[in-house]
């Protein structure tokens, strides 16, 4: 080999890496926006007005205030789930240096998408830093909680995750099966008749 072939061999990892970790910030910075673009429109026209029936009912758009995680979840603990979300948006970019899969990077970035969302609320909106409430606006029929898209966004990415896992891909791509070690007791052994004469 020849060192002109040899050296795309070596930066495709590399190219790999960049492209994948590109694609799951993309995904993020989109989630970020819808999120952001949605809750400034409720802000500006809901206020004051009752609840919104759209679909015939399939979907209410309902203004709330959410001092606790997704789905109203820990309302007495907003700056711990702040300091939580935080831990959780570095292991996300911690990790994501080891991604090969195009399924987890969709699901990772959704998952970061949907954290910094929220989290921009509990650091921006009243009532102070690490304790500001998050905007709710939607709500479904036979669903008890008021929530939004980057709540949507971060139960996308547990059902992909949970999914991934079921079916045992790692964040690398690769399954237990393809990852375990060959086994010699597996290996068929040629015989001296088996051998082809030199």
């Amino acid at each position: 080999m020849t060192p002109g072939t040899l050296a795309p061999e070596i930066s495709r990892p590399g190219t790999r890496r960049i492209w994948v970790l590109t694609a799951m910030f993309c995904v993020a910075v989109a989630v970020l926006a819808v999120d952001a673009i949605s809750k400034a429109q409720v802000l500006g026209k809901l206020p004051g007005h009752p609840p919104v029936r759209l679909l015939d009912g399939l979907i209410t758009l309902d203004l709330t205030f959410n001092a606790g995680a997704a789905f109203g979840v820990g309302t007495s603990y907003t700056a711990v789930i702040a300091l939580v979300v935080c831990g959780v948006i570095v292991y996300i970019v911690r990790t994501a240096r080891r991604l090969r899969s195009r399924a987890w990077t969709i699901a990772l970035g959704l998952l970061l998408g949907g954290a910094m969302g929220n989290l921009g609320d509990r650091l921006f909106r009243a009532p102070g830093l690490f304790r500001g409430r998050v905007v709710d606006w939607i709500n479904l029929p036979h669903f008890p909680w008021t929530f939004n898209l980057a709540d949507a966004s971060i139960t996308c990415a547990a059902v992909i995750i949970a999914i991934l896992a079921l079916r045992g891909i790692r964040i690398d791509g690769t399954t237990p099966a393809h990852a375990a070690p060959l086994n010699p007791e597996s290996t068929p052994h040629l015989t001296d008749q088996d051998k082809l004469p030199s």
